[in-house]
């Protein structure tokens, strides 16, 4: 099953390519093959939960994606190897008491929705590891997600396999030189907003947002799977390698 971008270069080579290979409907799939760039990559994990996605570069970013190419497409995806990766788990608390919930594939991040900056206090298993961070936001993200966002606040990047997470601040202030925390997998993380009416925080989990959160709670979902196929010695474990020595 073919997906694509919005974007006319996916649209063009989703009309080459299922005119040339066929399209079949959801139901009878074995594969999803996305035409797009991460964004695409992402909201179709999201939606098909259980399906591996073999991703073709069609946008701006592709770091998920493989290079493009109309020629011996089911041989390649025969020979594609797979990345499996489990997403994080948020709940999140508004101020209008209601609470929320969404998976992230990369990162939930919290970010200050107002002038002033954010102050969180963070507990990790149930115990208060920092009273007070102020900040434009923090977040806690996979291996997968760790060059996306996580790698732009100058978070770590994670070995694919790892049963690790990063807790990466964003412009910390006070603890200025605080750069975040390596976390177990099996970590649940809480963030709760201090002065939430004077400093305003949205929480984003893979760019679902959540307006005027008090608190949000991250964990792993590994009961959930994701399945992404790469072209051989070009997975995310070799991507994630390369990237730190660019």
């Amino acid at each position: 099953m073919f997906v694509a971008s919005e974007t006319p270069v996916a649209q063009d080579s989703l009309a080459r390519l299922t005119e040339r290979y066929g399209q079949v409907s959801l139901d009878q799939a074995q594969v999803i093959v996305a035409l797009g760039g991460d964004g695409l990559m992402l909201a179709t994990l999201h939606r098909n939960t259980g399906l591996p996605v073999y991703g073709m570069n069609r946008g701006t970013i592709g770091f998920m994606m493989n290079d493009f190419s109309e020629n011996d497409l089911p041989d390649r995806i025969a020979r594609a190897e797979p990345t499996v990766t489990n997403p994080l788990a948020m709940l999140a608390g508004s101020a209008d008491g209601r609470e929320q919930r969404a998976l992230a594939i990369n990162e939930v991040a919290l970010l200050r929705a107002g002038p002033q900056a954010a102050k969180l206090q963070i507990t990790v298993n149930g115990r208060i590891r920092m009273e007070e961070l102020v900040c434009d936001g923090a977040l806690l993200c996979t291996p997968a997600g760790s060059t996306a966002y996580n790698y732009s606040a100058h978070g770590p990047i994670l070995p694919m396999g790892s049963d690790v997470l990063a807790l990466t601040a964003i412009a910390a202030f006070r603890p200025r030189r605080w750069r975040g925390a390596i976390l177990p997998k099996s970590a649940t993380v809480r963030f709760d907003v201090l002065e939430p009416d004077k400093r305003p925080v949205m929480a984003d989990a893979d760019s679902r947002g959540v307006e005027s959160v008090q608190w949000v709670e991250i964990r792993s979902e590994p009961a959930i799977e994701h399945h992404i196929l790469f072209d051989p010695g070009h997975g995310l474990e070799e991507r994630l390698t390369r990237e730190q020595f660019v």
